[in-house]
């Protein structure tokens, strides 16, 4: 695979996004406002977000709205000197049935500061979303938790969520530069003990690329994740969230991450989400549903 596309000096028309007037890209955006949650959507900047408002669709953050690490490719803030709103939960819950979820995604912010590094409310927000539609399929796409895998894993797990995700967002080179409060080995043991713990549970994870990876590095990536355990991926492009964060590399042409995506399939993975403005929770459902057919 060549390392073609464009210069990080040229942003390319595709990855242009227009926001939809009016209809129900402002309806969600007002019922998230009115419920006072947090979505990774526009903590995180994420460039699908006027796509995914227009279809009433949105990814919640919990934990608050700050997170205790400074990665360089995210646009979260970095905080927090508080407890997490006990009826976040809650909030959460019944805004995605104001909405008509029925499929949800949840993920936080890391909270290295708590003694359950933020596990225990991941299960009690699947408890309370489940508590108003058992309907409801929920996904988590939650941190490392510092380490405490055996203990965050069991209280996470114990909610039966439909699918898991961890994302470990690049190869293993450029982590020092990328995640430097974050372990590559590390994520990929708590894939490793989500599939020990779930052997039927789908498991994704996600990479950025743009960041100056090699494809032998992006390649080497997915045979982790694979041996790991993990059966569902996302590649994306990096992009940067404002000037103080990590420039992009490259911009790669979308011909080139549909032959990522044909490759990893034809590596193993059951699952996968290919494309420049993909992200962690893209098209979550329907990933969810070409695993786990219903």
């Amino acid at each position: 695979m060549r390392p073609a596309g464009l210069s990080s000096q040229t942003k390319p028309p595709w990855l242009k996004v227009a926001i939809p007037p009016g209809g129900s890209y402002l309806e969600t955006m007002s019922a998230l406002q009115k419920m006072g949650v947090n979505t990774v959507c526009l903590e995180a900047r994420c460039p699908n977000m006027a796509q995914c408002f227009s279809k009433g669709t949105a990814t919640f953050l919990i934990l608050g709205p700050k997170c205790t690490r400074n990665c360089r490719f995210c646009g979260v803030e970095q905080g927090p000197e508080f407890l997490p709103p006990p009826d976040e939960p809650r909030r959460v819950a019944e805004t995605a049935a104001a909405m008509g979820l029925d499929y949800v995604v949840v993920t936080s912010v890391c909270r290295d500061d708590l003694a359950d590094k933020g596990a225990g409310q991941f299960a009690i927000t699947v408890k309370e979303i489940r508590r108003k539609s058992l309907k409801t399929k929920v996904e988590l796409l939650i941190p490392d938790f510092r380490g405490a895998v055996g203990f965050a894993l069991d209280v996470v797990l114990e909610e039966a969520p439909d699918l898991i995700a961890h994302n470990m967002e690049t190869v293993q080179r450029l982590y020092p530069k990328v995640r430097p409060q974050a372990d590559y080995q590390g994520s990929l043991r708590v894939l490793a003990a989500l599939r020990a713990k779930a052997p039927d549970l789908p498991i994704k994870s996600g990479l950025m690329l743009g960041l100056g990876e090699s494809p032998q590095e992006v390649r080497d990536a997915l045979y982790a994740l694979l041996d790991s355990g993990c059966n569902v991926i996302t590649l994306g492009q990096y992009l940067q969230p404002s000037k103080r964060h990590l420039s992009v590399e490259r911009y790669l042409p979308p011909e080139e991450f549909v032959q990522w995506k044909e490759e990893a399939l034809g590596l193993g993975f059951e699952a996968v989400a290919s494309g420049p403005l993909v992200r962690s929770s893209y098209q979550a459902k329907e990933l969810f549903l070409s695993v786990v057919k219903e």
